[in-house]
Parts: structure tokens; C-alpha cells; sequence
């Protein structure tokens, strides 16, 4: 029975926020509670599956999560490692077969602009686990770096933005660590970085530059030696050397067929490089054509203040924009703690003036201030509906929104969580008694990830700038670190 170290370190780190991310902001599994997720719609679940499946004693150690926020605290690394360590040196002086790692890849921490590769690098010099073979899954949103690269056997990219096969990606790496298991070949990873840097908004994987990439790599995966293509889209809200567009090869084949791949993939993305450069029309540009609303679910997606992103999801530019335009039969989603806690004295139906978002972000013209009708309060916690979801790949099978009112301004409806949620599963209206297919506007804070979630409901979907923290336009942000020059890597 192979044994099998596993752990998770899980965080889009967005480095322009304000603030930072501390460790009571993690969910933190330990031991046991790892195994709990066997079942569950997340990455780690499906590892656990296929673990059971493959005959493996898992050995579980930790794992650390987070929502998308600011630039993590150095304490949530070292708590991290301190705890991962304590397990792993007696797992590996029992003996290991190989370590699996559940990852998402953009972790900033404020002393160390690459997480992973740093927990990697340590994890190497631990005695017993130089030589062993290193799997795992990432997101394809991560900064893959060249360390990352030289120090795993075998990393898995999610290949679909929204992110609906993250578990499927995982069982993908596991079945591939089954494989070198059974065999004794041990694959080595090949990386290039493209030079090229897009916004999120540019990277669905329905649409080029991504698209036509994702098809590269599957055809490259057909080459005997290469194993996997990832495709890592990267995360622009990051100011690393390594943010931006990578490829990163894992097999047996000799470096000049790795060589040979990442020359065809880095050739495509540059001559794609304008598609993913995504930019959004002003918001008042937009609304303006919508004073009659045409028949059908509009659906207004607002990508400066993406949760999935890393923003602080209480943005009012759209919200403005609705009370500007007199738009009705409308609702907007926005994360305020502070609005949902003063309506506690409110009865149902009452009417009160409220303070509602506009703390989150500098960028922000504040909160506004309104009349409004209690409609409801309640629990936040529902179970998804779509259990395949970018959302099931962060959080398995069911998400707490924290507790959560629903107010009422003229035609706009106004759905405030006390967490901020990701607009990626059509439960999160529905749990507080708002069906989405019955309204004419729904404000989304996302970029391409929604999408799984509104596709099939929406007669269109019109993206819009506002003022927040994740622009589409990559000018506005002050990069120190970044550096855009094409490099790469064979290693292990």
C-alpha cells in the first residue's frame, strides 16, 4: 500500500489592496478534518477519491484556504510550514512513497513574492524527501515560477476558466502519480514564461487567446514524453517577477521536445497577445442603452471589484450607476457586515435609513446612503447547486455567506452578506428568497468566472467599468516586480 503525503496551501494573493491577509482569515484543516472532504466537490475531495480507489494510506498534514484578499502576513506561512513540518518529518522517517499538494499558486507573502516555491524548496531539504516524486493540482490563475518548476515532478493546471474541472484536475495528477508509482518513472517539469501579462477578463477559456491555447496543449499532450501542458493564464493583481503567462511541461520526453512545445505555445500567445487585453466600457456608457430594458435576464458584470479577484466585493459604482439611471426590477449583491448588523432592530417591512458599501477600497466614492424597506434576514449558509462549479473548486459543497438582509430601494433589490461571496452559484440568491430568472438586471462583482452560474439564464451579459481595485486596464497599477522578459526552465 503506497503511502501518501498530502497537503493544501490554498490563496490568490491581489498585492494592491490594502491591508494584509492574517492567519484568522484561513480555514484550517488538520489531520482528520482533511479526510472529512472525502466526497466532496473540491480538489482535495477528488485526491481522496482516487486514493481510496488506488489503494493508498494517505497520510494527511494540513491545509490552508483563504478567499482571494490582500498581501498574506509572513506569521500565516510560518504557521503553515511549522504545522506541515511537524507532521511530515515523522511521516517521512516512517517512510513515503510521494507527497501530493493541493495548490492554488498566487500566494504573495509580505518577506516572499513566491509562497509555493519557498514551500517547496523547503520541503526538499526535509530529510527522506529529496528524491521522492511531488504531484499535485494548481489553479491556471497562479504565478508558476521557475522554482516551482526545477522542485516538483508533477503539477496539474486546471484547464477550464470558469474553473469547473478543479477536481477533476486533481484526480488527473493522481492518476499520474499512479502511474509513475506503477511504472518507477519519475516525470520532471519544463517551464517558459510567455512575457506577456493578461487581465482576468482576457482569460476564459471560451474565448482566444486561452481557447485556442488550451487546444495547443491538448494536441501537445498527444507527443510521446509530455504528459501534461498547463497553460497558467496568471494573475495580474500581483506585483512578482513571475505574474503573467507561463507553460509549464511535466513527462519523460528529452528537453528538446519540452523545448520544441513551449516554443509553439509562447509563439501562439504572442501572436494572440491583443486578444486577452481586455478592456470594459464605462458604466454610465452601458446603462444608457438600458433605460427600456430589452426583454430577458441583463446581466451587468462589474469586473473592478471581482470577489474572485481578491475585491472587497462592497463597491457602489454599479449601484450608483443603477440609482442614476432609474433602472428597475434590478438587484446587486454587496458584502457589508456593518449594514447587515444595523438593520438587527428593524422589523420586516420597516423602513430605515441605510449606510450601504463603500469601505473597502480607497478607489471607492463610499458608502450610500438610502432609504430602504427590510425585506429579510437570514442565514447566509446554502448548499451549490452546481456542485462542478468555480465556486465547488474553492470551497467543496456548500459556502456561508455569513448573516445576510435583503433591502429593497425603489425597483433595485439589495442582497448584503456579512462575507463576501463569489458570484459563481445561483444559490446564493435563491437561499434568501430572490429568483434570479424573474429579475431584468443582476449586478455580478466577477469577471469570467460567473459565467458557469449565468450563462444559461442570462438574454445578455454586458461587462462595465467602475472604480475598484481590479481594473481590467493593467496600466493602473504601480508593478515594482514584474519583469516581462521570456525565460525558462528543465528540471528534476
Amino acid at each position: 500500500m503506497p503511502r501518501i503525503l498530502v497537503a493544501g496551501l490554498f490563496h490568490e494573493t491581489h498585492t494592491f489592496l490594502e491591508g494584509t491577509t492574517p492567519l484568522a482569515d484561513f480555514q484550517v484543516l488538520k489531520d482528520g478534518q482533511m479526510l472529512a472532504c472525502a466526497g466532496d466537490s473540491s480538489p482535495l475531495g477528488g485526491v481522496l477519491e482516487c486514493a481510496r480507489d488506488f489503494g493508498w494510506e494517505v497520510v494527511p498534514t494540513v491545509d490552508f484556504r483563504a478567499q482571494p484578499s490582500a498581501t498574506v502576513e509572513d506569521a500565516v506561512v510560518e504557521a503553515f510550514w511549522s504545522e506541515f513540518e511537524r507532521r511530515a518529518r515523522p511521516a517521512l522517517s516512517a517512510g513515503l512513497d510521494a507527497i501530493y499538494l493541493v495548490l492554488h499558486g498566487a500566494m504573495v507573502a509580505e518577506s516572499c513574492l513566491d509562497v509555493e516555491g519557498e514551500i517547496l524548496e523547503r520541503l526538499r531539504r526535509l530529510p527522506g524527501a529529496g528524491d521522492l516524486p511531488v504531484f499535485g493540482v494548481f489553479d491556471l490563475h497562479a504565478h508558476f515560477t521557475r522554482r516551482m518548476a526545477c522542485l516538483a515532478n508533477c503539477l496539474v493546471a486546471y484547464r477550464e476558466n470558469p474553473h469547473i474541472d478543479g477536481r477533476e484536475m486533481a484526480q488527473l495528477a493522481a492518476n499520474l502519480l499512479q502511474r509513475c508509482l506503477s511504472t518507477g518513472e519519475k516525470p520532471r517539469m519544463a517551464w517558459r514564461h510567455a512575457g506577456i501579462v493578461w487581465p482576468p477578463t482576457g482569460t476564459g477559456t471560451a474565448n482566444d487567446p486561452m481557447k485556442a491555447l488550451e487546444s495547443l496543449a491538448r494536441h501537445l499532450e498527444q507527443r510521446p514524453g509530455i504528459a501534461v501542458a498547463n497553460v497558467v493564464a496568471g494573475f495580474a493583481f500581483a506585483d512578482t517577477p513571475d505574474t503573467g503567462v507561463s507553460f509549464a511541461l511535466a513527462g519523460t520526453a528529452p528537453e528538446e521536445v519540452f523545448d520544441r512545445a513551449l516554443d509553439e505555445l509562447c509563439a501562439l500567445a504572442l501572436d494572440l497577445r491583443d486578444r486577452g487585453l481586455v478592456t470594459d466600457p464605462p458604466v454610465d456608457e452601458v446603462l444608457a442603452a438600458l433605460t427600456s430594458p430589452p426583454p430577458g435576464l441583463t446581466v451587468l458584470v462589474e469586473p473592478s471589484d471581482n470577489i474572485g479577484g481578491g475585491a472587497p466585493g462592497d463597491g457602489t459604482g454599479l449601484l450608483r450607476a443603477l440609482l442614476r439611471h432609474g433602472l428597475t426590477n434590478a438587484a446587486v449583491a454587496i458584502n457589508d457586515p456593518h449594514a447587515v448588523a444595523a438593520l438587527g432592530n428593524v422589523a420586516i417591512g420597516g423602513l430605515t435609513i441605510l449606510s450601504i458599501g463603500g469601505r473597502g477600497s480607497r478607489l471607492d466614492a463610499g458608502p450610500v446612503e438610502l432609504e430602504v424597506e427590510l425585506v429579510s434576514l437570514g442565514d447566509g449558509r446554502f448548499e451549490l447547486e452546481d456542485k462542478q462549479s468555480h465556486l465547488a473548486s474553492m470551497c467543496g459543497d456548500v459556502f456561508d455567506m455569513g448573516a445576510c438582509a435583503v433591502v429593497r430601494h425603489g425597483g433595485i433589490t439589495i442582497l448584503l452578506t456579512s462575507v463576501k461571496t463569489p458570484p459563481f452559484d445561483l444559490g446564493q440568491w435563491r437561499s434568501q428568497g430572490i429568483e434570479p430568472t424573474r429579475l431584468s438586471i443582476i449586478g455580478v462583482k466577477a469577471a469570467v468566472a460567473h459565467r458557469r452560474a449565468y450563462d444559461g439564464i442570462a438574454a445578455r451579459m454586458l461587462w462595465v467599468d467602475t472604480p475598484g481595485p481590479c481594473s481590467s486596464n493593467l496600466s493602473t497599477f504601480p508593478y515594482r516586480h514584474l519583469k516581462l522578459q521570456a525565460e525558462g526552465c528543465t528540471a528534476r
